[in-house]
């Protein structure tokens, strides 16, 4: 990948929700190193300046945006803001989410569900719709995400398998009504190292390492070479057709056994 400010996305601007850590903050630095510049938006404003940081070492121009995705007057602020630094918006990628819970469904609190709700799918809804008229300018894209965990019915996920199926579902609808503007809308399902998997796979070494064994290509995924690369591809010319698809960036995993 191509750095400072050269690449397949020199000259534009990508807004990465939840872009403080994990896959948000690698897709970040993908788009980075092919020339885009990135606004960093996430309600952990320290993890965002990090993220922005790490994206100026790339040889591009970055900021972070303190938010919180669930508020749409925080959202209409955030978008403001990035439109008045960098003067348009190309991509927006949407990755913000509470922490996930692995509990059975009797278990779960409706807090934890209502939480996640307003987050993941409410959140994305706010940033769509706030960064819509700037997408139309460009005839930019939208990149949301999906999950095998709500494609493949995970035992345990009753709070974050239906909102990211809700996800892909409004990602068509979308991309359906969106199309005629030129403006682009897709999801990517993914299986990445992030620090809440490592978190996870400390607790349950066992299951992490099945997950992994899971993967037809027998790893787990790098949250900037693998899913920050197949982002940079649907951000990109190259993707200029496609749109409303859901692209599984998980090794293989959720392939039907």
């Amino acid at each position: 990948m191509a750095e400072g400010g050269g690449g397949r996305l020199a000259g534009r601007v990508a807004l990465v929700t939840g872009g403080g850590q994990g896959i948000g903050a690698g897709i970040a630095r993908a788009f980075a190193s092919e020339g885009a510049r990135i606004a960093i938006v996430d309600v952990d404003e320290s993890t965002a300046t990090r993220s922005a940081k790490a994206c100026e070492t790339r040889g591009v121009d970055a900021m972070a945006v303190r938010c919180d995705v669930s508020d749409r007057t925080d959202v209409d602020r955030a978008v403001a803001a990035v439109v008045e630094r960098f003067g348009r918006l190309d991509t927006v990628v949407t990755c913000a989410l509470p922490k996930v819970a692995v509990q059975p469904l009797e278990s779960t609190p409706a807090t934890r569900i209502e939480e996640m709700w307003r987050v993941g799918y409410l959140g994305v809804v706010n940033v769509m719709v706030a960064s819509l008229p700037h997408l139309r300018a460009t005839r930019g894209s939208v990149i949301n995400f999906g999950s095998g965990a709500g494609i493949g019915a995970a035992v345990g996920y009753a709070a974050y398998a239906p909102v990211k199926e809700a996800v892909r579902a409004m990602t068509r609808v979308a991309a359906r009504e969106w199309g005629a503007d030129g403006v682009r809308v897709n999801a990517i399902c993914p299986f990445a190292r992030s620090e809440q998997f490592d978190e996870w796979a400390e607790r349950n070494p066992e299951h992490a390492r099945a997950a992994e064994a899971s993967a037809a290509l027998g790893r787990v995924g790098d949250c900037e070479l693998d899913i920050g690369r197949a982002a940079v591809f649907l951000a990109s010319d190259d993707a200029g057709y496609v749109t409303g698809h859901s692209l599984m960036v998980d090794g293989g995993q959720g392939m039907p056994l």
